[in-house]
Parts: C-alpha cells; structure tokens; sequence
C-alpha cells in the first residue's frame, strides 16, 4: 500500500468517524468499500498518533478523539 493510498483512507475514516460517532471497525471498512485489514490498519495506526480511541462498550468500538 502506498503512502499516498494509506493516507487517503486515513483521511476517509476520519471523515466516516464524524458522520457516525463512533463505529466498529468492520462497518468502517464495509462502508468505506475497503478490504477490513487495511481499515485495521490504518485505525491502528490512526490511534498510535492520537487521532482515535477505542471504546469497549458490549465489544469494540472506534471514535475521533475529542480535542
């Protein structure tokens, strides 16, 4: 995956994470159209910089950090 790709589905899921709320990770990817283990990824690496946090409520659950 290019640097250019990653950071293009970054920037999407943040954009999805706005409309939503929050969201799980399969939802992200399925409605995003994206194979789920970019969309891991990409979250992944969205948490490491402090962009999303997870939530455990009854599973797991993703949501932009308030600033």
């Amino acid at each position: 995956m290019s640097e250019q790709n990653n950071e293009e589905l970054k920037q999407k899921i943040r954009e999805y994470l706005k409309k939503t709320g929050k969201s799980k990770n399969r939802d992200v990817a399925k409605a995003l159209n994206e194979d789920k283990r970019r969309v891991d990824k990409a979250i992944g690496e969205l948490a490491n910089d402090g962009e999303i946090e997870y939530l455990y409520l009854n599973g797991s659950f993703i949501q932009l950090k308030e600033k």
